[in-house]
């Protein structure tokens, strides 16, 4: 005999139940994710529910590129926080999304994460708006290297930082206590003796026109919009929104607090998209 669902089952499914409408009515979505799609992978989000920022503001490019103990400090912490970073594993909404794109449900997947679980999980048509953690790229000669190998070049540089251990903080950083990283040794380019940086797009920092110009084309294709986990509070992602809105879109979102979109939402459920996703 098949256990019934929990009342708590009962309720979200009640719930979810505009958006399965939603869905059902627009068949072409183009879908954008932000930090609240991978919580339950275990990775840190930036904002809390009012959508301010929960801890200090992330990293600035202009910071990045202006002083090599900001450069320490960031590595430092890169190392810590990478360790389990990399180990995240998608969860139940990566693979609806990847069930909603093998039913040609969806335009484009456009992600601001860049831990590239939307891929691990087998989704095809995605544009990683932000970047990707899992690569290094020189900013001298632009080169790129694997993420895991710059790891195993800041360990050998750095073996007693290699034992320290901090909580884990968005985007695989870390908060560690630590003050001092002076002593922190930052290995540069192999080719040009460069500075190498994460091949993702930091605040202050334009998000490449091509993949906004792809994401445009794929809003144009779609019939609504899905917003999962986001705020929208940056920019890069709350334009895609008020494009669909000035082009008459209807939008849903699943988001656990406010976004910067709030007027323009058509549908908006207040739900941990894991569990929203996986119930329809």
């Amino acid at each position: 005999m098949t256990a019934m669902p929990s009342l708590a089952e009962h309720e979200v499914t009640a719930q979810a139940a505009p958006l399965a409408a939603f869905m059902a009515s627009h068949r072409r979505l183009f879908v954008l994710t932000g930090a609240g799609c991978s919580t339950d992978s275990g990775i840190p989000d930036y904002r809390d529910a009012r959508g301010e920022w929960k801890r200090a503001p992330p990293m600035t490019y202009q910071a990045f590129v202006g002083a090599a103990a900001t450069r320490q400090r960031y590595w430092a912490r890169s190392l810590i926080g990478w360790r389990r970073f990399h180990r995240a594993a998608p969860n139940a909404a990566h693979r609806a999304l990847v069930r909603l794109e093998q039913q040609g449900r969806v335009t484009l997947l456009l992600t601001q994460n860049v831990d590239r679980l939307h891929q691990a999980a087998g989704s095809r048509a995605v544009i990683d708006l932000h970047g990707r953690l899992d690569r290094v790229r020189c900013l001298g000669c632009e080169r790129q290297q694997p993420r895991d190998d710059f790891q195993a070049r800041l360990i050998r540089c750095n073996p007693a930082w290699a034992l320290r251990d901090a909580a884990d903080a968005p985007d695989g950083d870390a908060d560690l206590d630590e003050q001092d990283f002076s002593g922190f040794q930052v290995p540069p380019c192999l080719h040009c003796g460069g500075v190498l940086k994460p091949d993702v797009v930091f605040f202050g920092e334009n998000v490449p026109r091509e993949r906004v110009a792809a994401g445009m084309q794929a809003l144009a294709e779609a019939d609504a919009v899905l917003v999962l986990g986001s705020s929208l509070m940056v920019y890069s992602g709350y334009r895609f929104v008020h494009a669909a809105a000035q082009a008459g879109k209807p939008i849903a979102a699943v988001n656990l607090g406010r976004t910067r979109a709030d007027p323009l939402l058509s549908l908006k459920l207040e739900l941990p998209c894991a569990q929203a996703l996986a119930l329809l």
